[in-house]
């Protein structure tokens, strides 16, 4: 009969109870002891509710404190030498150390001399909003077997009287998302002796009574390097003994494509395919699936949270048993339902009539339940569900609430002009210069500082409605003249209000948007302890009135220094968001674009001189295969500029992007044409740099000189030698000095010092610019 699985479940808690418990551990507040017991009592309540649900296979080791190529980093032992572990295990404060980097007082606590560690280099998981650790790998690697965590979570669920299948990030893939510490290094050549490690831990789990251990392949659906080929078959040939479980390969995020064959052809009980992101591969795949292997088939969405047709899926379904037989086929999700909400019944007040066509991690894992029962048994053993389904996806398909006629006449006279500045760049960056009257190296941070623990008491004390409207805007009055005084007392040459309205940089503009839907409990990790609760969008896109004029004309008011207007741009809008999924993601885009041009044009009509559109996520947009890249440029571009071209040419266009590769896609960010870019540097030590050095970036731009995700305090020397090194690749008239990333996340007692150590080390190199930089009557930039 057809089995039911799972590939991942979130890991964080239906209220979040991961995220508390480990800030509180690391803040002194919560023992090592109970960080862990609240650990197991999470894993053992989504064990209980996948049982529950009917799964015949359920994930173990899907659960990380922190990030699962983190906990794979630990297994293996793969601990760069900087934090300094000389143990067996990596104990819980060496895995906490690579995530956040250590501190000085942190050092000295433990007998150590230094300044500080780096953590590891974050970076986007595929085209996720989920962030991952970077491994690094030297040429005198060595692996070892430095955690337990597989197998004591496999018992751990044992001893509750549920079978799981562990889940492992495979060889080959963690070698190729991880990073080379020097230029020479292919990290595949260090597969050799990263298999044996786990093979120990194969051989492990099956002394310990596992059947199957799911191995996670994700980077066989993108463009191969050279030698991965090579990499996987030796890696598979090597790991399939009689002495380990029977392996699943498992693949998401998108087609295999040319590398099918070579899934297929690896000696595995099973593969895995997302034939969500990719359904056009079943038929090639029941072709050619060898008669002793079992095909896994991801038909329910685990990246968005629209409802499954479950017709269609029954269909492929029944293709598949037609081909191969009931016991040769697996029904699940696409990927891991990591990247979903845990439940849709926690949303009581979510407009009834669009809920009913959403599923969140556990209305999907009935949807699997009912697709097997429906394949096995037939419709009447769906009951009610598969009706249910099917009302609700044509009362979707039906609904008035998803189009919006005048925006599609807006969308339809769309024209080129639209998205042009008027003169070149460097005309406007002297009309600029003229305009705001700054030093060499301008200061300035990236939008949000601290949400204090008494703003936050304060918003949610105004959300039950037990604080006035007024009385909550004069507190955020109040906050943004206290955060616009530190900057002036820290010396910052551009101020930033600092956001206290919002508690989120997405969900703030979807709450005023038409067409979305905010959730109360649709957390999700984006990385570590940080959660967000993507928007959900569900129909056609407008701005009902101005959204941010307030507040920064406000902090304007508040200082002479110019203060920054801060929107979220719409590529990350929509990236960071759940889409609807009934028209094409770039008209969606347009849409999004089009309402901020209309806040754009506000912000300048109020005497608002500096505007940032946020892009982080304008990467993680691109399609997993590079031949895909062009045509979603084009349009993400073109929606930037949409957005931004509204402006005169004194007007000062800023952007965002952090925390991904931008190397392979410089043209297009150069395309944005944006006065300045500031730019996450710090975390990979300015790597970026040696981008820069082979493209040369137009515009102005502000290499992140410290990692915000880290609570270390970085030193004046740290930033003044990451400065000599932009200066080095960008010219004195067009460098920025900026952190990495927002502030939101931090406390103002690291984020002071850091500013003012930031401010500090900007003083020489700008006593090294004479003559003073300013326009000459040409409007070319001198010195």
């Amino acid at each position: 009969m057809i089995q039911a699985t799972n590939l991942g479940f979130p890991r964080i808690g239906l209220h979040r109870e991961l995220k508390w418990a480990v800030e509180g551990y690391w803040a002194g507040r919560t023992s090592e002891d109970a960080l862990q017991e609240t650990a197991r009592q999470l894993r053992a309540r989504h064990w209980q509710w996948q049982q529950e649900a009917g799964l015949d296979q359920i994930p173990s080791n899907d659960f990380s404190l922190y990030d699962h190529v983190l906990d794979t980093i630990a297994l293996v032992g793969a601990v760069p030498e900087r934090f300094g572990w000389k143990g067996e295990t990596v104990d819980l404060t060496t895995y906490f150390a690579m995530a956040r980097g250590v501190q000085e007082k942190e050092l000295e606590a433990r007998g150590l001399e230094g300044t500080g560690v780096p953590p590891l280099e974050m970076t986007k998981w595929f085209d996720t909003n989920y962030h991952y650790l970077v491994p690094e790998f030297h040429p005198e690697q060595r692996f070892r077997l430095a955690s337990t965590k597989p197998i004591d979570e496999y018992l751990e669920a044992k001893a509750l009287g549920i079978e799981t299948r562990p889940v492992l990030l495979g060889p080959v893939s963690f070698l190729l998302l991880g990073r080379a510490t020097v230029a020479h290094l292919d990290p595949l050549t260090l597969l050799d002796r990263l298999l044996p490690v786990y093979a120990e831990v194969l051989h492990r789990l099956k002394a310990a009574g596992a059947r199957y251990v799911q191995m996670d392949e994700p980077c066989l659906v993108l463009d191969l390097p050279p030698g991965a080929r090579q990499a996987y078959e030796q890696a598979y040939a090597a790991l399939n003994r009689p002495e380990h479980p029977a392996l699943v390969l498992t693949t998401y995020f998108g087609g295999l494509e040319e590398n099918l064959p070579l899934a297929l052809s690896l000696p595995v009980a099973a593969v895995h395919l997302d034939l969500v992101r990719a359904p056009e591969q079943l038929d090639s795949a029941l072709a050619h699936l060898p008669e002793d292997r079992i095909l896994s088939l991801g038909l329910v969405d685990g990246r968005n949270v629209w409802r499954t047709d479950l017709d269609v899926a029954a269909s492929m379904l029944r293709r598949a048993v037609d081909a191969l037989g009931r016991e040769r086929v697996w029904v699940g999700p696409s990927c891991s339902l990591l990247h979903v909400p845990i439940d849709l019944d926690a949303e009581p007040e979510l407009d009834p009539e669009i809920r009913p066509w959403m599923a969140f991690a556990r209305q999907k894992l009935d949807e699997v339940v009912t697709l097997k029962c429906l394949v096995n048994e037939g419709e009447a053993a769906a009951g009610d569900r598969l009706e249910a389904a099917r009302r609700a996806r044509q009362e979707r398909l039906t609904s008035a609430r998803r189009i919006d006629p005048e925006v599609r006449r807006r969308l339809a006279t769309l024209s080129p002009e639209m998205s042009r500045r008027g003169r070149p760049f460097a005309e406007r960056y002297a009309l600029q210069r003229t305009r705001l009257k700054l030093p060499p190296l301008p200061t300035t941070t990236i939008g949000s500082f601290p949400q204090t623990d008494e703003l936050r008491r304060q918003r949610a004390a105004f959300r039950r409605g037990e604080l006035s409207r007024a009385a909550y805007e004069q507190f955020l009055e109040a906050t943004i003249a206290e955060t616009i005084a530190r900057q002036e007392a820290i010396g910052l040459d551009v101020l930033v209000h600092g956001e206290p309205e919002r508690s989120d940089m997405v969900e703030y503009f979807a709450e005023q948007l038409q067409g979305f839907l905010v959730t109360q409990n649709g957390w999700v990790q984006s990385y570590g302890t940080r959660c967000v609760r993507p928007p959900i969008l569900y129909g056609d896109v407008a701005r009902r009135s101005p959204m941010t004029v307030r507040w920064t004309t406000f902090a304007q008011r508040c200082t002479a220094r110019p203060v920054k207007g801060i929107l979220t741009g719409p590529v990350t809008i929509l990236q960071w968001s759940f889409v609807r999924d009934d028209q094409p993601r770039a008209d969606t885009c347009r849409q999004i674009a089009l309402a901020l041009r209309d806040e754009v044009a506000d912000l300048e009509a109020a005497g608002i001189a500096v505007i940032q559109i946020d892009e982080p996520a304008l990467r993680e947009g691109l399609p997993l295969r590079r031949r895909d890249w062009p045509a979603y440029l084009e349009w993400a571009v073109e929606c930037f500029r949409l957005a931004s071209c509204v402006v005169r040419d004194e007007t000062q266009i800023h952007t965002h992007m952090c925390y991904a590769d931008f190397e392979d896609i410089l043209e297009a960010i150069a395309a944005l044409d944006a006065d300045v870019i500031s730019i996450e540097a710090a975390r990979s030590r300015m790597a970026l740099l040696d981008a820069f050095r082979r493209f040369h970036y137009p515009n102005a731009i502000g290499p992140g000189v410290y990692d915000i995700h880290s609570p270390r305090v970085p030193s004046v020397e740290e930033i003044e030698a990451l400065l000599e090194r932009a200066l080095e690749v960008i010219p004195a008239e067009r460098l920025w000095v900026n952190p990495d990333c927002g502030l939101k996340t931090r406390r103002w007692a690291e984020v002071e010092p850091a500013l003012r150590h930031m401010v500090q080390a900007a003083v020489q190199p700008r006593q090294d610019q004479t003559p003073p930089l300013g326009p000459t009557p040409s409007g070319r930039l001198t010195g």
